[in-house]
């Protein structure tokens, strides 16, 4: 599945997958018609049939709804229902892409969006019945279309690979499973039952040390030196360099949508987007100064980094409650034990998306503290009682740091028995206080844990290779991406040339 930033990664894995003898054939479901063309276009790759989304989206509105079918649909590929489809699609029920978040606005009616579940199901059902795919590899679902392909292909027996960063370094997961690493699970059951030592079990207890030392997030790109968070930040636009990067951007992205001959429902619409960044900035500028609180020193309480939104994580990977993090925020409030506070910190990535109103009513309730999202986490975790979270990585990056942690969601690391996870949110109370006097830190388990990640990842910066400007060169230059192909053949044991090891 090539969607969006990841349709020149995905293209150059085949690339290298038939390069090494692993694959004779592709075809590909295609998220963007620009990507379409240039999938089109390239010479290296003849894939047998392109599915693109865009075309699909077109055939909605002559479309004639058929219960039947739908009822059909539901009873093969539900979830058990089939609104779960739509739920995840960031345009057709928040208006996302299109719009920026605060905006949440569904594109289409009720009778639209039945209309768009029978259309995609039918499209993607004769694809893979058509084209009959061994394998399946996808690195991103959030959207319908995306997340019907995963579900009808696993459906059908055909074998799923989600691609997920390991969170260890620049680590990439191949699991059957999403939310979950599978062969992870595999290999750390066979360590804790057994008494068998991992070939990574020493680079596992090297990394722990390292970031207990030194703690870091596993990619650059997420530090939040690499986002704009202050006044003084966002002033810089002003600067005659970035100011006239801003104005060649504006130009040149008008001409690209006034001179695109195909009009599709993923377009970007240039005035809109320069107004979302003028009020996205000028929220910044304006500031969140006065609604921030400083961290006392010696004063317990738990933490919750707020998740970034909207995203698989609040969407689809927890129970409903969880989709509400203002909600959520003050339900951990109430549960805590007298005298604690709530540490919440905003998500590098979302400064200037979310609104005043969204933190005051945050810091309604008495025992929440807003903190400055230029504090780094790591320094809030170590010195938090508990950290909670619906699947953020804080929670792996907690649990390396010997602390407490309770989910909301489905995460790889609810297989640890120092994870609480809470399913049920009149639960949150006793499974606070359960984590607070009986959590014992098990540093064998995690090490196995750890080690298990290491056996089961391959080396490839895939969140360097989406933020590069200039993705062509570095995809073609990229050795992880060669690695990335050698690691999903030997999942599927299928068969590499010699020449190619």
């Amino acid at each position: 599945m090539l969607q969006r930033k990841f349709a020149p990664i995905g293209h150059r894995v085949a690339v290298h997958l038939k390069a090494i003898g692993a694959v004779d054939e592709f075809c590909a479901y295609v998220g963007l018609r620009t990507a379409y063309d240039f999938l089109r276009a390239q010479k290296e790759i003849a894939y047998t049939e392109l599915l693109l989304d865009e075309d699909i989206e077109k055939k909605i509105k002559d479309e004639t709804i058929d219960r039947a079918y739908l009822e059909m649909i539901e009873r093969e590929y539900g979830l058990p229902a089939l609104w779960p489809y739509l739920a995840i699609d960031r345009i057709f029920m928040q208006g996302q892409l299109l719009r920026e978040y605060p905006h949440n606005q569904p594109t289409l009616s009720h009778e639209e969006m039945l209309k768009a579940l029978q259309v995609y199901a039918r499209e993607i059902i004769v694809f893979l019945d058509q084209q009959k795919p061994d394998f399946l590899v996808v690195s991103v679902i959030g959207s319908l279309g995306s997340m019907m392909l995963w579900h009808i292909a696993k459906k059908k027996g055909i074998k799923t690979f989600f691609l997920d960063p390991s969170r260890i370094h620049n680590g990439l997961i191949a699991t059957e499973t999403y939310g979950i690493f599978s062969e992870v699970e595999r290999i750390f059951d066979r360590l804790q039952k057994t008494n068998e030592k991992s070939q990574e079990e020493e680079n596992a207890k090297k990394f722990i040390a390292e970031f207990r030392a030194s703690p870091a997030p596993y990619s650059t790109e997420l530090l939040p030196t690499k986002r704009l968070l202050t006044r003084h930040q966002m002033l810089r636009f002003l600067t005659p360099k970035n100011f006239m990067r801003s104005l060649v951007w504006i130009i040149t992205f008008y001409i690209r949508y006034v001179t695109k001959q195909t009009s599709d429902y993923t377009d970007n619409i240039p005035w809109i987007q320069l107004w979302n960044r003028i009020k996205r900035r000028a929220r910044g500028l304006y500031g969140f100064k006065d609604l921030y609180q400083t961290p006392k020193t010696g004063e317990p309480y738990a933490f919750y980094a707020l998740h970034y939104e909207p995203e698989f994580a609040t969407m689809m990977s927890g129970p409903l409650f969880a989709t509400d993090q203002i909600f959520l925020v003050k339900t951990i409030a109430r549960s805590l034990p007298v005298g604690w506070k709530l540490y919440v910190k905003e998500h590098p990535s979302m400064f200037g998306y979310r609104t005043r109103a969204y933190y005051r009513e945050l810091a309604k309730n008495p025992n929440v503290k807003i903190i400055d999202p230029t504090v780094l986490s790591f320094d809030l975790i170590q010195n938090a009682k508990l950290v909670c979270t619906i699947n953020g990585t804080v929670g792996f990056e907690a649990l390396l740091l010997k602390k407490p942690v309770i989910t909301f969601g489905n995460i790889f690391y609810n297989k640890l028995s120092t994870t609480k996870h809470c399913n049920r949110i009149e639960n949150l109370p006793q499974l606070i206080q359960e984590q607070i006097k009986n959590h014992i830190h098990n540093e064998t388990e995690l090490t196995n844990f750890v080690a298990a990640i290491m056996e089961d990842s391959v080396d490839v910066d895939l969140i360097a290779l989406w933020e590069k400007e200039d993705q062509g060169e570095n995809i073609k230059k990229d050795e992880g991406l060669k690695n990335l192909a050698h690691h999903v053949a030997r999942q599927l044991n299928l068969n590499i040339q010699q020449s190619s090891l």
